[in-house]
């Protein structure tokens, strides 16, 4: 059980700044890099830290339910905002929230994870500390952050406290990692000469292109693609971690090539764009997008990350000789030169001056395209399909509006959903860890105050993390959250399936009432059939539009969408390789 045992001068909870602080310093550095709300699990060693996080007037401390969905929030929160933050205890907090950093880390994403950490007088002896596995080791937390994190500070002297608190900020701002800090836990109230003055702001240098690999990767791109015949663009994951979206499109448009997205890029590109095609995902692609992406003599992916998912079990039909890959800090064109220390959106602008406008493969896709057949209308109480649910989500849309999508087939169906102008979009691809959406709906609802966040999540997800419902009820969120109630681990069950992707079935909106407790603005509803959905949705967007809204939406095991059919199969074939000969 963790119990307050604050030390020194930070006993008593501080109302007001606590200027020439360690405390005080870290909260200013977080206002000052973007951070508004820290997501925060109290333990014994935190608690004078947290006091000084209280303290800062622009900063909000949001307690979560757990460790795990805190590391989640500030994920969230880091897409939305650019940056996240999470305060945690010592080894049992830190060790819990280690997943969600983990995850952070493949999506690129700068969370600053601070720990309370022991006393400064327990380094270097031989005591045995609470919250640790009983060793006196106090290393095993930072080992298992430092495969997870770009840069770790472990801060227990005050004199390079500044020092090794700044450089880790700024590491993870700069490297677009998370970063872990563990400040003593009674260090963070002390005044220091220091921390006296306000801090000197923050100046990242600018990453600058090597001019001559610049101009020689440009040169061979464009030889490259001025000479196919039907070239196609497609844009990646890593397009946010090199901040080259807008680049993109300015290419894009110089070119006139089709453009795709891979998987993990959905959001990052504007589905408006009237050269936008759809998801390119090999035998799972959107309509027709396959077929043209695959048949080009010529595509140019950028910021992509080729694995087993997002290549369908190794399935892509693209070769490397006709293919340039752009990278945030490097070019390959086809079998040929690799040049690095070339940052991606200086390549993409320089680019889009040299090549010709081609837009022949825009053109055959606009010739091969038929429409997405509309779902068969249900028919009177007849039980809701999935794909007739995605058909009412896609009508909820709009450029107020983001949505959340879960790992498991909402990535199928959402992949599916066409974005509306400034529509937001997030998943987690990479990772892919089931839960994920629960925390981080409640971290990007708390930074994109503009917009309202349509979650879609599975019930077997849904129970990993469901508990900080009653935290996004508690600050007031007005998210819609679909729970798709088919009884398992659907996405699993499409890989291999076993008795172990069954779970128990819960009465999801009798626990989202009973967490809900009349405390705050939450509404539910059970749905079954077209007509309920219909009055459900509405009621959600009407009346009840300024609270949060679940709706729990009862469909079949087996009604799953054709593409994890599809993937699940070639997954489990990629899964299933025998051991290659000795």
């Amino acid at each position: 059980m963790e119990t307050a045992n604050h030390v020194g001068s930070a006993a008593q909870p501080i109302s007001a700044p606590c200027s020439g602080t360690l405390g005080g310093h870290l909260a200013r550095r977080l206002v000052e890099i973007g951070v508004r709300d820290v997501f925060s699990v109290p333990g014994d060693f935190n608690l004078a830290l947290l006091d000084h996080l209280i303290a800062e007037p622009e900063l909000n401390l949001i307690g979560c339910c757990n460790e795990l969905n805190a590391g989640y929030a500030a994920d969230g929160y880091a897409r939305a905002r650019g940056v996240g933050a999470c305060v945690v205890t010592f080894t049992v907090g830190g060790l819990s929230v280690l997943n969600a950093i983990a995850g952070a880390y493949s999506e690129n994403l700068p969370v600053i994870c601070i720990v309370g950490g022991p006393n400064s007088n327990d380094y270097g002896t031989n005591r045995i500390l609470h919250h640790t596995i009983g060793l006196p080791d106090f290393t095993q937390e930072l080992r298992c952050f430092q495969s997870v994190t770009c840069t770790q500070a472990v801060v227990n002297n005050l004199d390079d406290a500044h020092e090794l608190i700044d450089t880790a900020i700024s590491t993870a701002l700069k490297e677009s990692k998370p970063a872990y800090i563990s400040i003593s836990c009674n260090l963070s109230g002390i005044r220091h000469p220091t921390f006296a003055r306000d801090p000197v702001p923050f100046s990242l240098a600018p990453k600058v292109s090597n001019p001559m690999g610049l101009e020689a990767a440009v040169e061979a791109t464009a030889d490259f693609l001025n000479k196919a015949v039907k070239p196609v663009i497609v844009g990646g994951p890593k397009l946010r971690v090199a901040k080259a979206q807008r680049a993109f499109m300015e290419l894009a448009d110089a070119a006139g090539y089709p453009i795709a997205i891979m998987p993990s890029g959905k959001g990052l590109v504007p589905e408006h764009h009237p050269h936008f095609i759809g998801t390119y995902w090999g035998a799972v692609s959107t309509s027709f997008v396959g077929e043209i992406v695959e048949s080009a003599d010529a595509y140019i992916f950028v910021g992509p990350i080729f694995n087993d998912y997002s290549s369908v079990g190794y399935s892509l039909l693209i070769k490397k000789e006709k293919a340039i890959i752009v990278q945030p800090n490097r070019v390959t064109v086809g079998s040929g030169p690799s040049i690095g220390w070339v940052f991606m959106a200086d390549f993409l602008r320089a680019l889009a001056k040299k090549l010709k406008r081609n837009s022949t493969a825009l053109e055959n896709y606009r010739r091969i395209y038929v429409p997405p057949g509309m779902p068969l209308k249900c028919e009177k109480s007849e039980p809701l399909r999935v794909n007739v649910l995605f058909k009412h989500i896609q009508d909820v849309l709009s450029g107020d509006t983001a949505v959340i999508a879960e790992t498991g087939d909402s990535w199928f169906n959402c992949q599916k959903l066409r974005l509306p102008e400034n529509c937001g979009y997030e998943f987690q691809m990479q990772y892919g860890s089931i839960g994920w959406s629960v925390g981080a709906t409640l971290g990007y609802a708390q930074a994109a105050t503009d917009k309202r966040v349509i979650a879609c999540i599975g019930d077997g997800s849904f129970q990993v993390t469901a508990q900080d419902i009653s935290t996004m009820i508690r600050c007031g969120q007005k998210t819609i959250i679909f729970l798709i109630n088919n009884g398992g681990y659907t996405i699993e069950v499409e890989i291999h399936d076993g008795p172990y992707n069954v779970i128990k079935n819960w009465n999801y909106t009798g626990l989202v009432d009973a967490i809900h407790n009349g405390e705050g603005k939450c509404w539910t509803a059970k749905v079954r059939t077209e007509e309920e959905l219909i009055d459900a949705i509405a009621t959600a967007s009407g009346p009840h539009k300024d609270c949060l809204c679940f709706i729990e939406v009862i469909v079949h095991k087996d009604d799953t969408s054709k593409e994890l059919l599809e993937w699940g199969s070639r997954v489990s074939a990629a899964n299933s390789r025998p051991p290659n000969p000795q």
